[in-house]
């Protein structure tokens, strides 16, 4: 797999300039934090309508071959055998102390499986699976694709203007389908907490499919500055921040990945995937640390490594996210505490250009998730996003 280190261009580029988006290098790419209108409107509109987002920095990498499902399943803790072809779930890469290497969305699909993976991760994620898994299991990570998210109340009937089909698919289906000859892979998820659905498809199908959906009223373009804040209201995990490799899922709130058929008296021993041992050893005993919300008393928001301390002054845990929530209208954050600061209603304190600021934990998510139609009964205990970004 090449490597570059001069910032990418998406097959967006055009397009986001056109359109007089300020630009940042984000995991190697140039990529559109705002446009004209601003974050805020942006964020607004995407709760209210929808929103478009270009995510084609995230790997999108295909595991084929008859052992693909065998092979795969040794690196994660989800359960690929209850998948059927075309159906996702979140998952996470651990690595052998329980961590995280990275979150992901992995697909059944009919020769293997497609997972996307953050950005910034996607060169070790590659080299990773290529690594570990057998010879006759081909990894191959696709750059001819652009990725797409649509995302908003209004993104089933956008979309099903030009694919009729993308109105009836169920949460986390995966399914490919022809428009004007171009093969698109359309999945219903996304990480703003919305209804949406991301869609891959060539690299040279990108703008035109991007400018058709724009065409109406109800469709904008949102950049990374909104993405962020519509995940942290969604009370999403963002890979850096609130996920790495020293974080496991059970601290990070994350213990319904894991498959159920891994945590029964009758698991296979040893469980099949890396850091398995500590993972559910926390599933039984509890971890040292947990992924709490918090919001401010104040206007002043609290920002990712704050110290965080209880009332007598002890330091209990940091902030991972922080920032404003526009929808709530309130200052919010995300944090790792010991467990004793992770009750609901628990005041912490952190301090902010020299103030202290007070913040209540607070459960999540800070504004209600959109729920999307499943096809069959939805038995995690928390509904699934896609990977960050």
């Amino acid at each position: 797999y090449p490597m570059n280190n001069a910032p990418k261009q998406t097959p967006l580029h055009a397009l986001h300039l056109e359109h007089s988006a300020r630009m940042v290098t984000f995991a190697g790419y140039r990529l559109p934090l705002h446009y004209p209108t601003g974050i805020k409107q942006e964020h607004l509109h995407t709760r209210a309508r929808a929103g478009l987002f270009d995510v084609s920095h995230m790997g999108q990498i295909a595991v084929r071959g008859n052992a693909a499902e065998e092979s795969l399943q040794a690196l994660i803790p989800s359960d690929l055998k209850a998948l059927s072809v075309g159906d996702g779930c979140y998952t996470a890469l651990t690595n052998e102390q329980g961590g995280i290497r990275d979150d992901a969305i992995v697909n059944r699909a009919p020769d293997g499986f497609r997972l996307v993976v953050n950005a910034a991760c996607k060169r070790d994620d590659y080299a990773y699976l290529r690594q570990r898994l057998p010879p006759e299991t081909r990894v191959e990570i696709e750059e001819d694709r652009a990725l797409l998210a649509l995302q908003g109340p209004a993104a089933a009937a956008v979309l099903a203007v030009e694919i009729p089909k993308a109105r009836r698919l169920a949460s986390m289906r995966m399914e490919s389908c022809l428009l004007d000859g171009v093969e698109l892979l359309i999945s219903r998820c996304g990480y703003t907490g919305e209804d949406g659905f991301e869609i891959s498809l060539p690299a040279a199908a990108a703008a035109p499919f991007a400018r058709r959906l724009l065409a109406g009223e109800q469709v904008r373009l949102a950049g990374l500055g909104a993405r962020d804040s519509l995940r942290l209201e969604a009370g999403l995990c963002l890979y850096g921040q609130d996920l790495d490799a020293s974080t496991t899922p059970v601290e990070a709130g994350l213990s319904w990945i894991i498959g159920k058929r891994f945590r029964a008296e009758s698991a296979p021993t040893p469980p099949p995937f890396p850091g398995a041992d500590i993972i559910l050893r926390q599933l039984r005993s509890g971890p040292p640390r947990l992924r709490v919300g918090l919001r401010a008393s104040g206007r002043i928001p609290a920002r990712a490594g704050a110290a965080l301390a209880d009332a007598d002054g002890k330091r209990v845990g940091r902030v991972s996210s922080g920032g404003f929530g526009v929808t709530v209208d309130a200052p919010i954050a995300m944090a790792y505490v010991a467990p004793a600061a992770a009750q609901a209603g628990t005041r912490l304190y952190a301090e902010v250009r020299q103030k202290q600021i007070e913040l209540i934990v607070t459960a999540l998510p800070f504004a209600p998730r959109a729920r999307r139609p499943h096809s069959k009964p939805n038995t995690s205990t928390q509904p699934t996003p896609t990977a960050a970004g």
